[in-house]
């Protein structure tokens, strides 16, 4: 199957597509399907070939024209309009709950509201407020943090775009262990991403960190060395060295072929 990635012009999210009828080139704007409608998207490279099992990924439709950029202007006009209306709703009835995006839907006559809350919200009095003003149906839908960063993006503590807005599709737990098995500093603010979470990228190498680390003598263990015997004190999985402390307290740092393990 032949397919291209694109990125939907509004969201940032950073999408595959299949291609049917036509080939776009890298920067053509298309039109392609998603699961709340058509959307414009841009495409950022070109075509290539692919084995697809399971589900078929949504569709490039066509090439996009005035037409389709009026549409999409249109819709981004009605959601920044809802986004304005709904936030003064929210100070108004006094909701604790933070408003994040809003998506209009246009297929359903029905517009979605993201927002993030610490606690249950009653939003009965909210939604029938924006039914009347709108003429639409209105859906309330509560994210969680990590969510709320992947729909407003940024820029991660790397300089690049964040990993969740721009192709992580969905989010793998994260604990402080495994930054403790990669040697991270356990500095909150070193370690969290944007939304305040344990950064989604520390998940990316644990399974190289659990392959080598298996050959790595661990850590106080007795070994021997070019230089006497000593404890492992620091390990550095990528690059495959120990450092260790010898008995006379000097500190030494070795490839792992110069160190032996020495029988308890």
């Amino acid at each position: 199957m032949k397919l291209v990635k694109a990125k939907l012009l509004g969201k940032g999210v950073i999408c595959t597509f299949a291609i049917k009828d036509f080939e776009p080139k890298a920067g053509d704007f298309v039109v392609v399907s998603t699961p709340t409608g058509p959307k414009l998207a841009q495409v950022l490279g070109f075509p290539f070939e692919c084995d697809v099992k399971g589900e078929p990924p949504p569709l490039v439709l066509k090439r996009a024209d005035k037409r389709d950029f009026k549409r999409h202007d249109q819709i981004k006009q009605k959601e920044m309009y809802a986004f304005k209306l709904c936030k003064g709703f929210i100070e108004e009835l006094k909701l604790p709950m933070k408003l994040v995006d809003v998506e209009s839907i246009p297929s359903e006559k029905k517009m979605v509201f993201f927002f993030t809350s610490e606690t249950r919200v009653d939003f009965r009095t909210l939604v029938k407020k924006l039914a009347a003003k709108l003429k639409l149906r209105i859906e309330m839908r509560q994210i969680g943090v990590r969510d709320e960063a992947k729909i407003q993006g940024g820029i991660g503590p790397c300089g690049r775009e964040i990993c969740c807005q721009s192709f992580l599709k969905s989010f793998d737990t994260v604990t402080i262990r495994m930054a403790k098995e990669q040697n991270l500093p356990l500095n909150p603010e070193r370690i969290s991403g944007l939304c305040g979470r344990l950064m989604c990228c520390i998940t990316f190498e644990m399974d190289v960190y659990h392959e080598i680390g298996e050959e790595l003598p661990k850590f106080g263990k007795r070994v021997s060395t070019p230089y006497g015997e000593g404890k492992v004190v620091r390990q550095n999985v990528l690059l495959k060295t120990l450092t260790v402390e010898l008995k006379d307290g000097s500190i030494v740092t070795l490839p792992l072929e110069e160190v032996k393990p020495l029988e308890e």
